[in-house]
């Protein structure tokens, strides 16, 4: 019964963190622009929150995990590193074949599909929502169910201002603003499928779950590098990402401390 019940509460967790990004993109009807500097400190905001998911909602379980399980610290390193490699080249294998265009890098992956250049963006996004469910569902497939409330928290919290960031760049390359906002609930609909994943890996097979827990936070550490923090460092507002990310990054540190 413990077991269906982490199911449906890495379902749950993941999906309302997913739904987020289509909150989070709801304002682009009241709002026809955001500075540089926002939108700066807003992406930097989300990558501290999901650094901070990742070191101390990610990382350090799966080490206490795996420690615990086999009492060899040499072990517990070895099995999270290996997952952490795991998830960066899971995320890495995806840039590089499936199709899809980012909003300032352009368009990256396999060009033999012919997709409209909306739903290149809407799998961009898709590649980047699916480890952040992926992490949600592990959070909840271990024994400790309150670091899985932290982790769909505080993903939740970042996709809110992800939401309004990836809307507004729509409404930019001329979609409409209803469009925008069905995109931004469209591709949060990829974090109940990651969470999924999560929840029934590690349910189904609790001894991996250091590496689970590796492999999420690896994929995650591929998009705060390989997108967030460039995409927050363009035109010259490094500083204003900065801020946001150290925001970002105190704020999930809090809520994890306070919930575990």
């Amino acid at each position: 019964m413990a077991d269906v019940s982490n199911l449906y509460l890495g379902l749950l967790g993941s999906t309302l963190a997913g739904l987020a990004t289509g909150v989070g993109a709801l304002p682009v009807l009241f709002i026809r622009q955001i500075t540089p500097n926002t939108q700066g400190v807003m992406l930097g905001f989300g990558a501290g929150v999901m650094l901070a998911a990742t070191s101390f909602s990610l990382i350090v379980p799966g080490l206490a995990a795996a420690e615990a399980a086999t009492q060899n610290p040499f072990y517990a390193a070895t099995a999270v590193t290996f997952g952490i490699f795991l998830g960066a080249a899971f995320l890495w294998f995806a840039h590089q074949y499936f199709p899809h265009e980012h909003f300032f890098k352009g368009r990256e992956g396999s060009s033999v599909v012919n997709l409209k250049r909306v739903w290149l963006f809407i799998l961009a996004i898709a590649i980047h929502n699916f480890p952040e469910g992926l992490a949600v569902g592990v959070g909840f497939g271990g024994d400790n169910i309150s670091n899985g409330i932290a982790l769909a928290i505080g993903i939740g919290l970042q996709n809110i201002p992800e939401g309004l960031v990836v809307a507004l760049s729509l409404v930019a390359e001329n979609y409409t603003r209803w469009q925008a906002i069905r995109i931004g609930f469209l591709t949060g609909l990829v974090e109940p499928l990651g969470g999924l994943v999560g929840v029934v890996m590690v349910t189904i097979a609790q001894p991996i779950l250091p590496i689970a827990m590796g492999f999420a936070a690896g994929a995650m550490l591929f998009v705060i590098s390989d997108e967030i923090i460039p995409e927050s460092n363009r035109l010259g507002y490094e500083k204003a990402g900065t801020i946001g990310l150290m925001v970002g990054f105190v704020m999930m540190m809090c809520l994890d401390v306070t919930l575990g």
